[in-house]
């Protein structure tokens, strides 16, 4: 049985072609944006006998259309409504290459800090720089569990900080590997979005993140949103856990750590 235990955690993909997570008990649900097709989405549902009628509403990071291309199809489809800071609605609104918009009466404007009650969920919101409208990160605690999700992340921030040093579950984004994307194929103006500050964190600045707010209730740690030109998923999990050995934690002892897939689903993940 899928739900033995508290709290269900699935990524249904993780990257630039589409981003959309799962956070589920067995009554209430939330997905963290929807950047995949609905139809992908209910499919993997159903793969993983996770019921779609307990999802009680949609959680946006910021308006880049892999994050939130169906975002407006979801909503319909579900019957839940869509929350996101009013600079990313807006931003939604006006990205031009997201043809079905957000309905006004399914739109949910959030304040960045303050917490939101969605079912059994409570959540907190957080800034998090990116070269997008806005970009938010997310806090959200059950019971005994503090699950953080931080994707595409400009710099390590005190929020952010802030946010590893309280959870017990993190996503963190680790999208580049530095020599990769400086000998890769990207124009020199790309790769200098990316890692000036408001763009992504490479697998190296996510590890010292980690090691500069590990404690000991931190369990599991999942890596999101690899580039496909500038990582690789061993090499991301490779540095990622030589430093987090190298600071004095162990890797498979201490805490859990996952890279997730791009493209397809990592699996269910059950926390306790």
């Amino acid at each position: 049985m899928l739900f033995d235990s508290q709290l269900v955690f699935l990524s249904m993909g993780s990257g630039s072609c589409g981003n959309c997570y799962y956070l589920g008990t067995l009554t209430d649900a939330i997905l963290i944006d929807a950047g995949i097709g609905i139809r992908r989405m209910l499919k993997y549902l159903t793969d993983y006998g996770l019921k779609r009628d307990t999802i009680r509403g949609i959680l946006l990071t910021h308006d880049h259309s892999d994050h939130v291309k169906s975002a407006a199809a979801f909503s319909e489809k579900l019957g839940v409504p869509v929350y996101a800071t009013a600079t990313v609605h807006e931003g939604v609104q006006k990205n031009k290459f997201i043809g079905k918009k957000i309905k006004p009466e399914n739109r949910r404007d959030i304040e960045l800090g303050s917490t939101l009650q969605i079912g059994v969920f409570s959540i907190e919101s957080f800034p998090i720089p990116h070269d997008s409208a806005a970009n938010t990160g997310y806090t959200i605690r059950v019971g005994k569990t503090v699950f953080s999700l931080m994707t595409d992340v400009g710099c390590a921030t005190e929020d952010i900080n802030k946010a590893i040093s309280q959870s017990t579950h993190v996503v963190l984004e680790a999208n580049y590997d530095p020599q990769m994307l400086q000998t890769g194929p990207y124009p020199y103006i790309l790769k200098q979005r990316i890692a000036n500050g408001h763009g992504h964190l490479s697998n190296f600045q996510t590890a010292e993140a980690l090691i500069r707010n590990m404690h000991p209730e931190l369990q599991y740690v999942w890596l999101c949103h690899l580039s496909a030109e500038n990582n690789k998923p061993e090499l991301a999990r490779d540095t990622v856990a030589s430093m987090l050995n190298g600071a004095g934690y162990e890797v498979g002892t201490d805490l859990q750590l996952v890279v997730l897939n791009r493209e397809k689903p990592t699996g269910v993940f059950m926390i306790e």
